[in-house]
């Protein structure tokens, strides 16, 4: 491998421009005119990229931008100092002292290395004063290749004309001066000698959270775009920061659980979750933190460092756990949230597990319908009770083939109200409330009460079986509790209630919200999808969408051939959630010099995140620019949601997107909606964009390809 830093790549008080993006795309050009990238581009916009997710600006004037990419094709270390400070996301102030890493993709731990040793070097005072003191590109390379413990590689002669002034003499003391005091912790923190610094060995644990070991669990509603987000976010912050963790992501295709040792082995763990976490249990004693699954997006270094701090408080929350039924009653509730908290993540389990339901019931009814036509939901039980697939009697094969689809989904989705009241006790109590839940669903289908009853019982079970499992118990009587006691005693309270009680007032409402649904016309039906269309567009995958969503899906099951306002709502609310991420990639396609390069590759990813029903691919927009966007999203997700609903759109599957445009009714109409939500987000966060000011500043505009061809010569 030939050497990390030369003369060629060090640039000295030259005016590299007024931001850090126009920076790192004049230090990107170094190291492609040098021989050690392919092509400019790709490696701009990955630094662009990782410098997007967690500015890379540290206190005392410095930055470190950094990036693996396939553009690289040996490690490489640029530095500049710089003629006038750049904002870099430091508190204290801009940076001036700029070191660009560039690694190969595939040079995981050489990029990490890399990082942790020249982090811990620029937090030393003479370290960053022998920089700002060096005359010449070739000291600069010496006190880093000293620093790094790579001395003697690069070329050492005094800068010209050091011989006559002493400054040669004064820069090698400097230099020299170096690696003693850099090196002078040890590599795990503490203050034992580090000789392996010295000769470039190992530096496993190089950074102040040596040996550190956290794992961590993902998982959200649907399971489809935030678990992987924010399992993807935690990661890379842990990898920046030099910490080994291990996410498991409870995610809609399954999980596989972390290995019991590693658990064992971890420090502490993470839960970024909005569902309760499956087989909380086995972190039992651990300590946590705990956050909705958009933190770990947001901000995975701070939940990382928060994980590490109770790691070394004892006085931190900890997994709750013990043996048997206590383990299994204190596993899903962290000790410290307050009942709102757990209710909220209980009713986004059972939706997370209600949704299955919804989609293969809702899709095979339609199927039901395509076959046969819509009489089929009429005359499915006598086709079905009257002839085989070898005796067709009156009917005909179309008709038995529909009528066998519809009742099989027919079927399946009578199971949603219980499946939600189930599972919404189960995230409260765990295994005991599962039993009551589902009895207590069962009661709401039979009350009439929908999904709203289906939910009030659930959380009915739930609150039962958690009470009933405080007491402590004798072993003998104990080991009954979870499998006959609690389950006998909470279905008779939330069954009862619901049956004596509740059941009757919450099956009235029903009704009047059905009547009201499908007596509703001009006015009232815009409206409606309006108000929709923009709690899907507030935040993107956040409670406000996610309530929509869940009264959507869950009303798919009061849906019948003669009331299709279920489905017309989950049609308004799809096609809603569909337009942030397209509005994004229209935008930032047609409009590029308002995005900056990371932004633009993130629209090319958000076509198919749109197309795919993920509001979550506009999450990187809204991040970047949130009023702008956000007031974007919702005005166009209130455009979508409307016109769905003024043009009586019907949708039986509670996911999709235009994967599913074969079962949406009038299909034209609802691309239509979402085409022009999509064009009114467009425009309107270009329209903002551009009243603001906002420029991208790494966009394909002349003035980065230009500064970047045309940095000036330094050695």
């Amino acid at each position: 491998m030939s050497e990390l830093i030369t003369p060629d790549l060090v640039s000295l008080d030259q005016d590299l421009g007024t931001d850090k993006e126009t920076v790192i795309g004049r230090l990107a050009a170094l190291v492609q005119r040098t021989g050690r990238a392919e092509q400019l581009d790709g490696l701009l916009a990955d630094a662009i990229a990782r410098e997007n997710k967690t500015a890379t600006g540290i206190p005392g004037g410095i930055a470190i931008p950094h990036c693996r990419s396939t553009a690289v094709t040996e490690p490489t270390l640029v530095m500049a100092r710089l003629a006038q400070g750049v904002p870099w996301g430091a508190k204290d102030g801009p940076a001036d002292i700029v070191f660009f890493i560039a690694a190969p993709e595939g040079a995981d731990q050489t990029h990490l290395k890399l990082l942790a040793k020249l982090a811990r070097s620029l937090m030393k005072k003479d370290f960053v004063a022998a920089l700002r003191a060096a005359r010449s590109e070739q000291e600069i390379v010496r006190i880093v290749d000293d620093a790094l413990g790579l001395g003697g590689t690069a070329d050492t002669a005094p800068a010209e004309g050091a011989s006559a002034t002493g400054t040669g003499a004064a820069g090698a003391t400097s230099a020299a001066a170096v690696p003693a005091s850099v090196d002078s912790r040890s590599d795990d923190g503490g203050s034992a000698p580090a000789p392996a610094a010295q000769t470039g060995g190992d530096a496993e644990s190089a950074g102040p959270h040596a040996g550190k070991r956290i794992v961590a669990v993902t998982a959200c509603p649907t399971g489809i775009a935030h678990t992987y987000m924010a399992a993807d976010g935690l990661t890379y912050a842990a990898e920046d920061m030099g910490i080994d963790l291990q996410v498991e992501t409870q995610g809609s295709a399954g999980f596989t659980k972390l290995d019991p040792a590693t658990i064992a082995a971890a420090d502490a763990v993470i839960f970024a979750t909005d569902v309760d976490v499956r087989d909380r249990s086995r972190f039992a004693g651990k300590p946590y933190v705990a956050s909705p699954v958009k933190r770990g997006i947001d901000e995975p270094k701070v939940m990382i460092e928060e994980a590490l701090a109770n790691a070394e408080n004892p006085n931190a929350p900890r997994v709750q756990g013990g043996t048997g039924a206590d383990a299994e009653q204190g596993a899903s509730t962290g000790a410290n949230e307050g009942w709102g908290t757990r209710i909220r993540k209980a009713v986004m389990t059972g939706v997370s597990y209600m949704i299955p339901f919804v989609a293969a019931g809702g899709l095979l009814m339609a199927f039901g319908f395509m076959v046969a036509g819509a009489d089929i939901a009429n005359i499915a039980d006598d086709v079905l009770t009257g002839s085989t697939v070898w005796n067709l009697g009156e009917f005909t094969l179309a008709q038995y083939i529909g009528a066998v689809l519809f009742k099989m989904g027919n079927l399946a989705m009578s199971l949603l109200v219980p499946a939600l009241a189930g599972y919404i006790a189960y995230g409260l109590s765990d295994r005991p409330g599962i039993a009551p839940g589902f009895a207590a669903g069962l009661v709401a289908n039979f009350m009439g009460a929908g999904f709203l009853g289906g939910i009030v019982g659930g959380l009915l079970a739930g609150l039962a079986a958690y009470w009933l499992a405080q007491p402590r118990l004798p072993r003998w009587l104990g080991s009954l509790m979870p499998v006959v006691i609690i389950p006998l005693l909470a279905t008779i309270f939330s069954s009862g209630l619901l049956l004596l009680v509740l059941g009757g007032p919450i099956a009235t409402f029903m009704a009047w919200l059905t009547e009201w649904l499908n007596g509703m016309t001009g006015a009232g039906v815009l409206v409606l999808g309006a108000i929709l269309g923009l709690m899907m567009g507030a935040d993107l995958g956040g409670p406000i969408n996610k309530v929509a969503y869940t009264f959507a899906a869950a009303g798919l099951g009061a849906a019948t051939a003669a009331n299709t306002a279920p489905q017309e709502v989950m049609a308004a609310v799809m096609a809603a959630g569909m337009v942030p991420p397209l509005a994004m990639a229209l935008a930032s396609t047609v409009a590029k010099r308002y995005f900056t390069v990371a932004e633009q590759e993130n629209g090319k990813a958000a076509w198919l995140l749109g197309l795919s029903f993920i509001s979550e691919g506009a999450i990187p927009f809204a991040a970047a620019d949130p009023l702008r966007v956000l007031l974007s999203t919702m005005a166009g997700g209130a455009t979508a949601g409307a016109l769905s609903m003024t043009f009586g759109v019907t949708l039986a599957a509670p996911h999709g997107g235009v994967w599913v445009l074969p079962v949406i009714g009038n299909p034209l109409l609802f691309l239509l909606a979402v085409v022009a939500g999509t064009v009114v987000t467009a425009v309107l966060v270009i329209a903002l964009k551009h009243v603001g000011g906002v420029h991208g500043k790494v966009a394909d505009s002349s003035t980065s390809r230009a500064g970047a061809a045309t940095v000036p010569a330094t050695a």
